[in-house]
């Protein structure tokens, strides 16, 4: 996983969703920016995705929205994603209040804050492995995580998916390309501006393009909406590969083994550590091997 400075957050009660290696069938990895969100509604939280491995393969597990965080493969992304829970930050009263110890936000904008540095997570900083499984993290899931599995969940809104989307059309942030080092790391918000994993501006076609073009859009609107709840409907299926990336989402792609190095976030509040991926096949994928590049296979979506 690219280690990188994460960008403050721009507006309030938008949460923190960390970067993470995707997969296309014919290109292979490419890396989607970590990126502030806005939750499809007020008093949920993100469960990050992660590519773990089940049954002879790795799947990659697609992300969602609940009212707890469920399990995300005890992968450290950082930024308050220790390796479960999220220490982040919490709801209150409607709104999001944000722990500046491990979280960057324009306090010009977002004020209310606060500070628990308990929640840093030092265990895996030299751990740069972004899947779950052989060779990667080994953890299981905490009997919370599990009863947050079992709650209602909520898929990813459609400007998350449009965020990957963009990702993939930019040759610059595939490994094949990039060599475990995405020209963005991070953005403001879904398409808003790229940076690079120092946290300056970086210059990518598409996203550079999808900021330009979002910043159009908004500028003639005259109020701010949140996401539609409605466009949750995304895919939550499960792709095997042979090797996952260091970090995916949360529908889960089957594969036989996932790369192996991710940079998890120094336990810092400004940058997260996501692993390396190596290529691998979407939608039954074989398996990622403990490599900076995945390996293509055939992945299989799951939930």
């Amino acid at each position: 996983m690219p280690v990188y400075v994460q960008p403050a957050c721009p507006v309030d009660d938008y949460l923190w969703q960390p970067g993470y290696w995707a997969y296309d069938p014919n290109d292979g990895y490419y890396w989607v920016p970590g990126v502030w969100v806005a939750p499809p509604n007020p008093g949920l939280l993100w469960t990050p995705s992660y590519w773990g491995y089940e049954g002879g393969s790795y799947g990659f597990h697609l992300g969602y929205w609940g009212a707890s965080v469920g399990f995300y493969g005890g992968i450290n992304y950082g930024f308050g994603y220790g390796g479960w829970g999220y220490g982040g930050g919490n709801w209150s009263g409607g709104h999001f209040r944000y722990n500046t110890a491990v979280t960057n936000v324009n306090t010009t904008i977002v004020h209310n804050t606060y500070i628990n540095r308990t929640v840093i997570n030092n265990t895996y900083v030299n751990n740069h492995t972004s899947f779950n499984g052989p060779g990667g993290v080994t953890a299981k899931p905490r009997p919370e995580e599990v009863a947050a599995m079992k709650e209602s969940h909520v898929q990813p809104t459609s400007e998350q998916m449009s965020h990957q989307q963009s990702a993939s059309k930019d040759r610059s942030q595939f490994a094949s390309v990039n060599h475990g080092h995405p020209a963005a790391a991070a953005m403001d918000k879904v398409g808003g501006h790229p940076y690079n994993a120092q946290g300056h501006a970086a210059k990518t076609p598409a996203l550079s393009h999808t900021a330009a073009t979002h910043t159009n859009a908004t500028a003639e609107r005259t109020t701010t909406t949140k996401v539609n709840h409605a466009a949750t409907n995304v895919n939550k299926t499960a792709t095997r590969v042979n090797r996952p990336a260091t970090t995916a989402t949360r529908t889960t792609t089957r594969v036989s083994r996932p790369a192996t190095h991710v940079t998890h976030t120094t336990t810092t509040t400004k940058v997260s550590q996501p692993n390396t991926p190596k290529p691998a096949a979407r939608k039954q994928q074989a398996r990622p091997q403990p490599h900076n590049n995945p390996r293509p296979a055939e992945p299989r979506e799951k939930h």
